[in-house]
């Protein structure tokens, strides 16, 4: 089976600019939540479904590299995609680009541990897995 690549469009909002008019660094995290998110969506599971199953995807690690700044008004695609699926844990790699011209902005990614509420890791269910594979 091929690379599943999620694309999400996000337009700029104000708030998420510094007083230079340029996207504050932390939204991009902010970003690559919304395309992990969108990427499970697209893929038939909500987030919710994973909690409901007392289980919680935890970030132990995120990277990012900027390449150029987007700005306010401006509409920018994440595009998203899992790698490095394993017992209890997973990649999400992610490209930020702008829409008007494709130009990257920012890339990077998120290394997560699925636990359970007593925040031991847990074993990706089957389901969970089928979809990010």
């Amino acid at each position: 089976m091929g690379l599943k690549i999620h694309t999400t469009e996000i337009k700029v909002r104000y708030a998420e600019t510094d007083n230079m008019g340029i996207v504050y660094y932390a939204n991009y995290l902010v970003w690559f939540e919304v395309g992990r998110t969108e990427y499970l969506l697209a893929e038939g599971m909500d987030y919710r479904d994973v909690e409901r199953e007392g289980l919680f995807m935890a970030v132990v690690e995120a990277h990012g590299v900027y390449k150029a700044p987007a700005r306010y008004g401006e509409t920018v695609v994440v595009h998203t995609w899992p790698s490095d699926i394993k017992n209890s844990s997973m990649k999400f790699h992610y490209k930020i680009t702008r829409k008007d011209n494709g130009k990257l902005l920012c890339e990077g990614y998120t290394s997560h541990v699925l636990i359970d509420k007593e925040l031991r890791p847990h074993k990706i269910p089957e389901n969970l897995k089928k979809l990010l594979t």
